[in-house]
């Protein structure tokens, strides 16, 4: 039996799981680097598949309208993040047995002692194409030298020498390629059988991941449950499970590793956790974008203010990268027209259905009033916040539709950039992602001050002129907060997944588009036709051929 609903799982079924995931461990060890790619093709198959259910199940629950262009978001979050992760890593897999190491789709270069890898666009997939002129290169830590990009584990898997384990994976409710690219990432490039726990939010993917993922289950590498927070720990606590991985909150951690109470204050106080396994997470961030002061066209003011409020909008604002707080200068003298652009997006689009628990409270504290309707909540910017009269809306993560604007007084751009960086690795919480709308004219006057501001921000993910939820879809950069964070303060998680290139410490990712794209993203919320652009490109995906490119790019250019 592959899924459980019940509340707790008998002793004895739970028991079953685990010795069957041994099995798989023990599969993995033995695991060729060609079997390992069939088993990622047929895991693509699969995804495909059942796309069609996996989104209208996801839609269904989200009350998301059949005629709603958001409908987009469930194929892109879902089947499409999930096929681009098994398709790059596939194709690293080929290189690797090919030529040793994955093939990176441009030349490494290094400044200020640190290499940096470019992981986007791709070479295949027709990202140049379809993404163009967006690019997304990863910098290492800085102790990594040329010879030592690529991880150990690219040696091991050519070599047949990794080691394999057994993992507890807790997945995320809100965006369904989540919780499936957390599970292949452990199965996959860490070489680990996964138990993959639902999260009741959206436990009704489980016979979709159950059909899609099947090739894994045959191979005893993964089980799926169901349950809540008791079958959780159940799950965590047991003899076998070796590591932990959860997307989640950053308070469901600190549960998970020190308790819960005073008895959890005083383990953390002595530096002695309650769980004594590994885990790694990814938790969450007040995500910041800054507006540099600066002269923008109306167009220009135009299009970014399409990207924040898309930010903001996508998935109901239930993502742990939905811009929570936006920056800007006093002194910009397009302010409040960029305010204003920004405000008229927002209302003009249509409140969603508040599906995500504890929604309607939270906006309750963060906006400082109730909602009219706990069931659709309406998407709110706070104008000119005063972070120490509401010191949450930059402490803490809302996960709902709030978003705080702050401004600054700042004499110049420079001066206002230098605050930025200040604001960002002090004041705000998280670690895992932030954003820059940075005109063309500083962009390329300042770059060497641009540059180390980008060298100094403690963020895993850092966009210019673009969100950061991007590189997450795209599969190809590593995904995870910056480096340094620890069981006492873990800030947005540690460690990262995704990783398709198998790149060695990855430190944070830059993820660069110009002020405005064309065609129109079809993750902006005023494409005017995303879901069929969105088929369309999981169809090219799934089926490649030239033949496919003209529909799709049809779609896209008339969005």
């Amino acid at each position: 039996m592959n899924s459980q609903a019940s509340a707790n799982l008998p002793a004895a079924e739970s028991d079953e799981l685990f010795e069957q995931l041994q099995l798989g461990a023990n599969f993995l060890r033995t695991l060729s680097l060609e079997e390992r790619i069939k088993l990622i093709d047929r895991c693509s198959v699969g995804v495909g598949d059942v796309a069609r259910h996996w989104v209208e199940s996801a839609c269904t629950a989200k009350q998301i309208p059949s005629d709603s262009p958001a409908r987009a978001e469930e194929i892109t979050g879902g089947p499409i993040a999930t096929v681009r992760f098994l398709h790059l890593l596939a194709q690293s897999f080929r290189d690797i047995a090919n030529s040793g190491t994955p093939r990176l789709p441009g030349p490494v270069t290094q400044r200020q002692g640190q290499y940096r890898i470019p992981v986007f666009p791709t070479k295949q997939l027709n990202d140049s194409l379809l993404f163009w002129p967006m690019k997304a290169e990863t910098w290492l830590a800085p102790s990594i030298t040329e010879p030592n990009i690529f991880s150990d584990a690219t040696d091991q898997f050519r070599t047949g020498t990794a080691e394999a384990s057994i993992a507890v994976v807790l997945g995320a409710g809100n965006v369904s390629s989540i919780a499936a690219t957390d599970m292949l990432s452990k199965v996959l490039t860490e070489n680990r059988a996964v138990l993959l726990k639902m999260n009741p939010v959206n436990d009704y993917l489980t016979p979709h991941f159950e059909t899609a993922f099947k090739p894994l289950i045959e191979a005893n590498v993964l089980r799926i449950v169901r349950g809540g927070s008791e079958t959780g720990q159940q799950l965590i606590n047991h003899p076998i499970a070796q590591s932990i991985h959860i997307t989640g909150s950053n308070h469901t951690h600190d549960c998970i590793v020190w308790g819960h109470g005073d008895e959890a204050k005083k383990r953390k106080q002595k530096g002695s956790p309650l769980l004594k396994k590994t885990i790694t997470s990814e938790l969450g961030n007040v995500s910041p974008w800054a507006v540099m002061p600066g002269r923008y066209s109306t167009a220009e003011l135009r299009a970014q203010a399409e990207t924040i409020a898309s930010s903001i909008i996508n998935n109901a604002s239930f993502n742990c990268i939905a811009t929570k707080l936006i920056v800007t200068c006093r002194q910009w003298s397009q302010k409040k027209q960029f305010l204003d652009l920004l405000d008229s997006i927002l209302a003009a689009t249509p409140a969603r259905y508040a599906y995500y628990p504890g929604a309607a409270d939270r906006f309750n504290r963060f906006n400082g009033e109730p909602p009219a309707n706990r069931d659709f909540l309406p998407w709110t910017l706070k104008r000119d916040i005063n972070p120490k009269a509401t010191p949450h809306l930059v402490k803490e993560e809302s996960f709902t539709c709030v978003c705080g604007e702050l401004t600054l007084d700042s004499k110049n751009e420079e001066e206002f950039l230098g605050q930025v960086r200040d604001i960002f690795n002090q004041d705000i919480w998280g670690t895992l992602a932030a954003s820059l709308t940075i005109p063309t004219a500083f962009r390329r006057k300042h770059s060497g001050l641009l540059d180390e501001t980008l060298r100094k921000l403690r963020y895993g993910t850092i966009g210019i002129n673009q969100w950061t939820a991007i590189s997450f879809a795209l599969m190809s950069p590593p995904w995870g907060g910056f480096p340094g964070a620890n069981l006492g303060n873990v800030q947005s998680g540690i460690g990262s997944v995704h990783n398709t290139f198998l790149l060695n410490r990855p430190e944070k990712t830059i993820l660069t588009a110009p002020l405005r794209m064309h065609p129109k993203p079809i993750w902006y919320s005023t494409h005017r036709r995303p879901e069929k652009v969105s088929w369309d490109l999981l169809d090219l995906y799934l089926n490649p051929s030239a033949l496919r490119l003209p529909k799709l790019l049809w779609h896209a250019v008339t969005g």
